[in-house]
């Protein structure tokens, strides 16, 4: 399987829908668990990397970019 990039601060797009109907979500924390924050709400979630990885589709703005 192929590792997706991403870094501290990148938005990203993720395959499902949160509740709130945002599908962004900013990597806040990284490690072997991944912390994101909803876009929509501010509702922070941590997901174990793979499970992370498997779900998120693309980056949508990287930190880097201005």
């Amino acid at each position: 399987m192929e590792r997706k990039s991403f870094k501290l601060g990148d938005i990203v797009r993720m395959k499902k829908v949160h509740p709130c109907g945002s599908y962004h979500w900013e990597v806040i924390r990284m490690g072997a668990d991944i912390k994101i924050k909803c876009q929509g709400c501010g509702r922070i979630v941590m997901l174990p990397r793979l499970k992370f990885e498997k779900r998120m589709r693309k980056v949508e703005k990287s930190s880097t970019d201005s």
